[in-house]
């Protein structure tokens, strides 16, 4: 399926040191004819670590996307009820995110963003990145996995020494996973080698 005239909703949570390498995704996605609005979770939208400043993140999606992100509660609840969007990613997807959508808690902008669009049967590709993907966090895969219209972007150990549990999805894959997931497939392998 081609992304071309699709629109594509692009949810970042706060798994920081990923957002290099998500950056280029959502710019990618652009590239291939979709349109793409930029969804913040709170923390998203406003903290300064030591990756970027909160500033430096609005800018390089206002960039990537050509949209302003939509960063608060009354920004995203239209997306189920005006049908705005094919497609919504989530990535980085931290475990709290993973917990909260899998418990049906929707407090955040990308979470609220994901049960307005759920109500349409539209798919949600999740690009996960979790220091307890392996533990805690497991569960709520798994969770998710069994659930229609849930898809998820290849992932494996980041750092199998160093952090044992941690799993980071395969950003590079978005695009092509956008596809799959339109065409209400998951894209396989879903555990291949470290990235």
């Amino acid at each position: 399926m081609t992304l071309k005239d699709t629109c594509i909703g692009f949810a970042m949570t706060g798994s920081f040191c990923t957002f290099a390498r998500v950056f280029p995704q959502a710019r990618r996605l652009r590239e291939e004819g979709a349109r793409v609005l930029p969804i913040f979770s709170f923390h998203t939208a406003a903290l300064d670590t030591r990756f970027f400043p909160a500033e430096a993140v609005w800018a390089r999606m206002r960039e990537a996307c050509g949209e302003e992100p939509l960063a608060t509660l009354q920004q995203v609840e239209p997306i189920g009820p005006k049908r705005l969007l094919d497609l919504l990613i989530i990535a980085p997807c931290t475990g709290n995110t993973l917990a909260k959508l899998a418990a049906g808690i929707a407090d955040t902008p990308v979470t609220l963003a994901a049960k307005s669009h759920l109500r349409n049967e539209r798919p949600v590709l999740l690009a996960v990145s979790t220091n307890d993907g392996l533990a805690a966090a497991a569960r709520n895969i798994g969770e998710l996995l069994a659930r229609r219209h849930y898809f998820f972007v290849p992932f494996s150990q980041d750092d199998p020494e160093g952090k044992p549990r941690s799993l980071v999805a395969h950003m590079e894959e978005i695009p092509a996973c956008a596809a799959c997931a339109l065409a209400g497939v998951q894209r396989q392998p879903l555990l291949p080698g470290t990235p």
